[in-house]
């Protein structure tokens, strides 16, 4: 036995109102079309399901039985139209986003304080990670879209290019000397080098860009977060590697200063990534549109 839903859609108005008129108002339906439906399904059971009388239908015992379950059916039915809605609306969900913490903090976070001012009802949930860790949780499921340092070289992933930054070599009061000077890359490396001791793509980069010019760069300090790249070299340990956006406030109150290379640093893209061929949730794709 497999039948129509929309025949048990019939059956729980005309249950419900009493009335195959009724029934046949609330689906826009005709009345002799209600009653071919409920015909069918008690055909389809071998059971009468309604008594007719001058006032409409009641259910019979075997009616009776069979709607508890209806309700109960359309009840759920109704309630996941709703979340649909909902989530369609933007009313409820959630939104997860990858990304290294020095991207959530000064890239990021006016994007997600718009997005949770707009739409308080989708949960966010932020999951921390370099470039490498941030693609194995997108391809693990783990995460809707990661912000990422380009380039990134996947089939599997889609890329949308966003902010261009640059990153350089930073230094404080200690070395107030070097403010002034064009410094080789052979020159720079006889002073303390302070580096993000992960494998994040900033690493990588500056790394390889040494290793073209000859030189090995190795860090005498290396340490977890971006913040602490800045307070280290703020506290005159070294000259640290940074992204020069994230750190325009101390640049500007003179606690940092910008070491000059003969070397041209390249810059770098941030990217929002995404599962190719993969649709995306409306929460995720709402973020998207706001941060590009």
């Amino acid at each position: 036995m497999n039948n129509n839903y929309e025949l048990y859609k019939v059956f729980y108005w005309a249950a419900k109102t009493g009335s195959l008129s009724q029934a046949a108002k609330a689906l826009y339906l005709t009345q002799p079309s209600v009653s071919y439906a409920i015909k069918q399904l008690e055909d389809s059971f071998g059971m009468t399901l309604f008594y007719r009388n001058s006032k409409g239908v009641t259910l019979t015992k075997e009616g009776a039985v069979l709607y508890t379950y209806i309700e109960q059916s359309h009840m759920f039915i109704s309630l996941a139209e709703e979340k649909m809605a909902a989530l369609k609306n933007l009313e409820s969900g959630e939104l997860r986003i990858g990304g290294s913490d020095s991207l959530f903090k000064h890239y990021l976070l006016p994007y997600l304080e718009d997005f949770h001012q707009r739409y308080p009802g989708i949960r966010l949930h932020l999951n921390h990670g370099t470039t490498p860790e941030t693609i194995s949780f997108l391809k693990e499921g783990r995460i809707d879209l990661g912000v990422v340092r380009m380039p990134i070289d996947d089939p599997q992933l889609e890329v949308r290019e966003s902010i261009r930054l640059q990153d350089c070599f930073v230094a404080g009061a200690r070395y107030a000397e070097l403010k002034d000077t064009v410094l080789s890359l052979d020159m720079l490396l006889q002073y303390p080098i302070i580096l993000f001791s992960r494998n994040s793509r900033a690493r990588m980069t500056i790394t390889e860009l040494f290793q073209s010019y000859g030189y090995k760069l190795k860090p005498e300090i290396e340490v977890g977060s971006v913040d602490l790249l800045i307070e280290f070299a703020r506290k005159g340990l070294g000259i640290s590697y940074v992204t020069r956006e994230f750190v325009s406030k101390e640049m500007e109150d003179g606690s940092l200063f910008e070491i000059q290379l003969d070397v041209q640093l390249p810059p770098t893209h941030v990217g929002i990534m995404t599962m190719r061929n993969m649709p995306l949730s409306s929460a995720a794709s709402r973020f998207i549109e706001l941060v590009q």
